[in-house]
């Protein structure tokens, strides 16, 4: 029964959902606002325990002396430092947010620039994977190299130089007369093709599988197939 009462939970709810979007009518036209309007106070319920099992999880970490255990007790003081001043602004400003307040302070002198640290170690690690997916081993590999090359040379100053340039040099061959191509921006139409035409046609390919991928599995949960989201099951 502990299993059953789940699974009947999500087929009705399920079932009403995909009622709701076909039939926008009296009794089930406002059914879609009322289970948002459920689904953001149940959210709410697991950010709750989301950070009760944080807390628990990094102070077991910090009684134990596990390897690391510092940065968990730098992670608690970041996370309930936040929250204190978070409140403490809300209550005297009416809104963290605002302009001047010690939580907008924390904010945009201690958070962004952690995230701009972050996003720029990121950098490293995304140009190691372009380096090691770029090499030209096979012909699919060499193939996403030169696109990714003209892509960059279409988006940076370097790619309109380089044109210019190379105009220049055929001038000087006899019988050329190639000065009226400057302004075509040869590398820059380029770009563009690649990008309206192959990538968003691989892009709305992997948009087809994501979205049936998804209507699959939402199936699957709906008919009780799926259970993996269940404990235990």
């Amino acid at each position: 029964m502990r299993l059953q009462i789940p699974l009947i939970v999500v087929l009705v709810t399920g079932l009403l959902l995909i009622v709701t979007f076909f039939i926008p009518h009296e009794p089930f036209g406002s059914l879609e606002q009322r289970f948002l309007i459920w689904y953001s106070i149940v959210a709410g319920f697991t950010m709750l325990l989301g950070l009760d099992s944080l807390t628990r999880y990094h102070l077991v970490r910090i009684r134990d002396k596990i390897k690391g255990w510092g940065f968990s007790i730098v992670l608690l003081l970041g996370l309930f430092i936040t929250l204190g001043l978070g409140f403490y602004s809300w209550a005297k400003y009416q809104s963290p947010f605002t302009l001047g307040s010690p939580f907008m302070f924390l904010y945009t002198y201690v958070i962004i620039p952690l995230q701009a640290t972050m996003f720029a170690l990121l950098a490293f690690f995304i140009a190691s994977a372009a380096y090691r997916a770029f090499r030209a081993r096979t012909t699919e590999a060499t193939l996403l190299l030169v696109a990714a090359v003209l892509i960059m040379l279409g988006r940076v100053p370097l790619g309109g130089w380089l044109w210019h340039r190379m105009v220049d040099f055929a001038d000087l061959i006899p019988g050329t007369h190639l000065a009226g191509l400057k302004n075509l921006e040869i590398f820059a139409r380029i770009n563009d093709w690649i990008m309206d035409i192959p990538q968003t046609a691989a892009k709305r390919g992997i948009f087809i599988g994501a979205t049936l991928g998804g209507i699959v599995m939402s199936i699957r949960i709906i008919l009780g197939i799926e259970r993996s989201y269940i404990s235990g099951s």
